[in-house]
């Protein structure tokens, strides 16, 4: 596209594209059972050589760093919507409080379905997002520090140790008595069955892993501090331009991601044969395992951003923008279809599938959302979900099917 602001846009779909075909792999290949999951499934789904090696490089490679650019998009999102109000003398801050009241709705209805839903979490941390919008750079970048380097797990490590944030501690074995049970209901229980497990201690149970010592909303708070200040940068209207930032994430994301994966081992080490997180080696091994996510995530960026640069692979990678415009409507249908073709309210494959077949069933179902965009796209201004959220935000119905 000509336009500079044009441009941004395609770049920023197409990388939102990236987040949620990642997300939908890691999904897929954990059977969508959004919690820990028993012994048998796991004993059962890696079958082969290939099947641990897929999980490893899903692991290595995927897990935790998709849905963290995802978070990274949201924050980059709240500031172009901040500062195109702003520009317009029509300050968004009371608007994007009902959006995000809006996505709640969403993220509730989605996670009935899927425990794992993030769209409750994006709305509920959305409210601390908007007083930050006039902090300053230098402040967003050492609170994201100081959160990347988990201080809030060490924080909540010496209040309450392991225990839930609701109290008591929770049993983190795979063989737990609520692992299995919940496993239960998602491999034999009706789809009302999965809705009750769901709706409200599947949220309790979100919310442990959130807030508790695995710290995963402070992380994905931290993403959405740097999203909104690359926006501030105006970075992707300019992407073209800056060869040295893109340089220098690529190196120091490479130093930090060697130095992690030292810390790791280091720290899991002295952890004892049990592997258990109740000490203080195992916190410093949680937030190697984040800053290691958070390097691996800046290096998708940055190679995302390099490829995208070049003639031959923009031409492939511009393809998924209609893909990434449609991230609500996808994300949601995903883990519906996911579900249907998993659970046992639909196909019960649950457990049946090796690594190997449903990390294929995810590439496919990839590539046929990505050519269903393009071609909703073609005769409608917005994905289902896009609409009614953006006609709710504004009280306002916008034309949904093109002249």
């Amino acid at each position: 596209m000509s336009s500079s602001k044009s441009t941004r846009i395609e770049i920023i779909d197409s990388l939102r594209s990236l987040a949620l075909a990642g997300i939908l792999i890691c999904h897929m290949t954990e059977n969508y059972i959004g919690s820990m999951s028993p012994q048998s499934f796991n004993d059962a789904v890696h079958v082969g050589v290939i099947d641990n090696i897929i999980d490893g490089l899903i692991f290595f490679f995927l897990r935790g760093k998709f849905i963290a650019l995802f978070s990274f998009l949201f924050g980059l999102s709240f500031f172009i919507q901040m500062d195109n109000g702003s520009k317009k003398g029509k300050p968004f801050g009371g608007r994007f409080l009902w959006r995000l009241i809006i996505l709640l709705a969403i993220g509730y209805v989605h996670s009935l379905f899927y425990r794992g839903d993030i769209l409750t979490i994006y709305a509920f941390l959305g409210l601390f997002l908007i007083p930050f919008y006039r902090i300053k750079s230098k402040w967003l970048l050492a609170i994201s520090a100081i959160l990347f380097l988990g201080i809030a797990r060490y924080i909540i490590y010496f209040f309450i140790g392991t225990d839930s944030i609701w109290g008591g501690s929770p049993e983190m074995d795979n063989n737990a008595a609520w692992v299995v049970d919940y496993y239960n209901v998602l491999k034999e229980g009706s789809l009302w069955d999965v809705f009750k497990a769901n709706g409200l201690q599947g949220h309790l149970d979100k919310a442990d892993y959130q807030f508790s010592i695995f710290g995963r909303g402070y992380f994905t708070f931290a993403f959405f501090l740097i999203g909104l200040f690359v926006g501030r940068q105006e970075y992707f209207k300019n992407y073209r331009n800056n060869k040295k930032l893109l340089k220098n994430t690529v190196i120091w994301s490479s130093v930090i991601l060697v130095v992690s994966l030292g810390l790791v081992a280091g720290a899991f080490s002295q952890v004892g044969p049990d592997g258990g997180l109740d000490s203080w080696f195992a916190m410093v091994g949680l937030s190697a395992v984040d800053i290691g996510n958070m390097a691996m995530t800046f290096l998708w960026i940055a190679i995302f951003v390099i490829l995208y640069k070049k003639t031959k692979p923009e031409r492939w990678l511009s393809k998924l923008a209609p893909y990434g415009r449609m991230a609500l409507t996808n994300y949601v249908l995903q883990s519906i279809i996911g579900t249907l073709l998993l659970y046992g309210w639909g196909f019960g494959l649950i457990g049946e599938l090796r690594q190997l077949y449903t990390f294929l069933i995810a590439l496919v179902f990839i590539a046929f959302q990505v050519w269903l965009s393009k071609i909703w796209l073609s005769y409608y201004n917005y994905g289902p979900l896009e609409w009614l959220w953006r006609s709710l935000t504004f009280f306002k119905i916008f034309p949904f099917k093109k002249p």
